[in-house]
């Protein structure tokens, strides 16, 4: 499987011919390696509303005749903009073509940013991704919350990607305690440097991940990670 980071909480992950592209929040992200034209996926997951997670995603869902995986009140405004919606909710499981995408709670905010809008962005979320049997948690914007042991006990993901900027979402002290009750083979930090309200050292996890033998891997921007 291979998880490239397109900046902030944008991941593209493949694995097995499948591509699947979680919270493309490319324009307006100047860290962004890439142009919403340049990006190729089967299916689209939003974990939240929040301009800087739906992002680019209806663009892309409509040049690519694909669709978005989102809670349900979030889905019914994707689909009110005339992109592909597929609304579910937690504990729910959406398979497309040996793509499983299971919903996840996240301890957020999710109104949808756009003014005047009239559609509720319903709750925020967080996604295991798996394909070909291999795991990805995306943890969406999230604070530390007691259920992750269970997200960790219930799925085993191979890898959990996890804020860390602070502010919005968990720090590094808190995604480290996150990691420990998720248990996962490495580490992909997220949502962090973007803008100097959340700027983060990711180096400060290393050694604390390490001795519970988890690996932390630290991408720039347009880098992968394949296992």
């Amino acid at each position: 499987m291979k998880i490239t980071w397109l900046g902030h909480s944008a991941f593209l992950i493949e694995e097995n011919g499948k591509k699947v592209l979680v919270d493309p929040f490319i324009t307006g992200n100047d860290a962004a390696p890439v142009k919403p034209d340049d990006i190729d996926c089967d299916i689209i997951a939003v974990t939240h509303g929040h301009g800087d997670h739906l992002g680019d995603a209806i663009f892309i869902s409509k040049r690519k005749n694909v669709p978005i995986v989102a809670i349900y009140e979030l889905g019914q405004y994707i689909s009110s903009k005339g992109a592909d919606a597929i609304g579910m909710n937690f504990s729910g499981t959406y398979e497309q073509d040996g793509i499983r995408l299971t919903m996840v709670p996240a301890l957020h905010s999710a109104g949808i940013t756009e003014s005047n809008f009239s559609y509720d962005g319903g709750l925020p979320a967080g996604f295991i991704i798996e394909i070909n049997g291999k795991k990805v948690y995306h943890a969406g914007d999230t604070g530390l919350f007691g259920d992750m042991k269970i997200i960790g006990d219930i799925y085993k993901p191979d890898v959990a990607l996890l804020p860390i900027g602070g502010l919005f979402t968990m720090d590094t002290k808190l995604a480290v305690i996150a990691a420990k009750w998720i248990k996962p083979k490495y580490v992909i930090p997220m949502h962090y440097n973007t803008w100097p309200p959340i700027q983060a050292d990711p180096e400060e996890m290393r050694e604390e991940l390490e001795n519970e033998g988890m690996k932390l891997i630290i991408l720039k921007p347009g880098e992968s990670f394949s296992f």
